[in-house]
């Protein structure tokens, strides 16, 4: 009998405006969707993680004639500054996609084409006038509008827009979504955002303009010469040219499992993208996760507001693990959260010096002290209170990530080197080796290195690059890319020799010296 296939897991984020340079909102999305998809890969789960970037929206071309340069040249500049950032911060994109390549407009263009075949009434022309802002490429309702301005970019000036339109019949499809959401078929989550959507939905829909007139920097619109399609049902298609439609074979990957996004645009990703599916006759996504925003003394981080840190500042600072563990662990993935300096610091000093680096340099250290680097080979490490608290831990930590509450799944592997590192305290492996206890020192020896190593394993979404060289530091063992959540279980690291272990995370007093 051959292998059974692998459960597919397709998950994506939002593509980011080729606009400005990406910022800390970016990150916590994008650090946030590589943890969830390196812990499917824990899983064993066959995944295919996309990212990638917006690239004809208005703002563009507004960026690039600042800029002095062709829209194609400042998109291909953004492309790189982006791609380059979180290669950086260590993420992992099975696939990267572009709104200007080929294969994104052929989908495009037969997402529009299956429509029309198929619901031709859905697609109509009509005059439209209304206010338009620049920062989210949306016309603006009464409710999105504050002051005169809108809610998510309030120093933009609103621009007013009359012109003639191709049109999507959107209020054909309210009840059709409403029952998908309500039902779990397609699950968006947090529920605070679940019921956001719901809310949207049950006030009813209007039908919305798919297309612009005269746009010099678009796709074009199938059969109007003188239109583009808007640029959110552009992008929205990403997520299906990615899979490779028209062509056969995309439904291998759709639909999409889990679509990250933030939690300004569910109105896109949870109304308008699963009618446009629907209308074309193909499945919606299965879920939806619409996390909260990086704040700065209460405010959303944003290009348009300007923001007192940058991306590259962060980074610099402790690197890139720290960055990927602050957000995820302080911010968390699902409520708004503050970044600050001090509080980056703390966490970093308090989580990744004193706990996790300690626990790992301590233990390797009086390996190499006491054994000679070899990790005594012990029958009874199967028990013991670092084996009861690595089952506790590691079933919270697979609940927790199950469910996206990555704040949660961090504070459990936390959790257990913070137990090791009590259970160094409660058993003095110093005394043990001054009074010749060998057994027991022994015990204490090999349960402290395969807690260390498991630590690498439950690590490896949120730090990755700190949980490889951990896992390194034991000569012998397989590669932590093809370790699974199961070896939790079945890890043996008695008799392999380690190496010593470097200073994992500098105080930051040394690493500004």
């Amino acid at each position: 009998m051959g292998r059974r296939p692998l459960p597919k897991f397709y998950l994506t984020t939002a593509i980011d405006y080729s606009n400005g340079e990406p910022h800390l909102g970016h990150a916590l999305e994008k650090i946030g969707a590589d943890c969830i998809a390196r812990y499917h890969r824990l899983r064993g789960d066959a995944v295919h993680f996309l990212m990638g970037m917006d690239e004809h929206s208005q703002s563009v071309i507004q960026a690039a004639a600042r800029a002095g340069v062709t829209p194609q040249t400042w998109v291909d500049r953004m492309a790189a500054t982006f791609a380059g950032y979180w290669r950086l911060l260590e993420c992992s994109p099975d696939d990267w996609i572009r709104t200007t390549e080929p294969r994104h407009a052929r989908a495009v263009a037969a997402l529009l084409e299956l429509i029309r075949e198929r619901r031709p009434d859905d697609l109509f022309e009509a005059e439209y006038e209304g206010l338009y802002c620049t920062g989210c490429e949306e016309f603006k309702t009464p409710a999105q509008i504050v002051d005169g301005h809108c809610v998510e970019h309030p120093t933009l000036e609103l621009i007013a827009t009359k012109e003639r339109n191709h049109f999507f019949r959107l209020s054909a499809y309210r009840d059709a979504v409403l029952d998908r959401i309500t039902s779990g078929t397609l699950l968006v989550a947090p529920e605070i955002r679940r019921n956001e959507v719901v809310r949207l939905l049950e006030a009813g829909l209007q039908d919305i303009s798919i297309s612009r007139l005269r746009q010099p920097w678009g796709i074009p619109y199938p059969g109007d010469p003188q239109q583009t399609v808007y640029v959110w049902f552009d992008a929205l298609t990403n997520y299906l040219s990615a899979t490779g439609f028209p062509e056969a074979g995309y439904e291998r990957l759709w639909p999409a499992d889990l679509h990250v996004i933030g939690k300004g645009i569910t109105r896109f990703h949870c109304v308008i993208w699963p009618a446009m599916l629907l209308a074309a006759g193909l499945a919606p996504p299965r879920a939806v996760w619409a996390h909260g925003y990086v704040q700065w003394s209460g405010a959303k981080l944003s290009k348009t507001a300007g923001t007192e840190v940058t991306l590259g500042e962060a980074i610099a600072r402790h690197g890139s693990d720290a960055l990927r563990y602050f957000l995820l662990s302080e911010v968390g993935f699902e409520n708004d959260g503050d970044f600050t300096w001090d509080r980056l610091d703390a966490r970093y000093t308090a989580d990744l010096a004193d706990t996790l680096g300690n626990l790992v340099k301590r233990s390797l250290d009086m390996i190499q002290r006491y054994r000679g680097g070899v990790v005594p080979a012990v029958r009874a490490v199967g028990s013991g209170p670092l084996e009861d608290a690595a089952r506790e831990s590691g079933a919270a930590y697979r609940h927790a990530m199950d469910h996206n509450r990555l704040e949660l799944g961090a504070a459990h592997w936390l959790g257990l080197a913070t137990r090791a590192n009590r259970f160094i305290q409660e058993t003095v492996p110093w005394e043990l080796a001054k009074a010749g206890r060998d057994a027991e020192l022994d015990l204490v020896l090999a349960s402290l290195a395969r807690t260390v190593a498991r630590l690498a394993i439950l690590a490896r979404p949120f730090t990755p690059a700190s949980a490889g060289v951990i896992w390194s530091l034991f000569e012998g063992l397989p590669s932590l890319d093809e370790t699974r959540l199961e070896a939790l279980a079945t890890l043996d690291v008695s008799g392999l020799r380690v190496k010593p272990s470097p200073i994992l995370f500098p105080k930051p007093q040394a690493a500004r010296a």
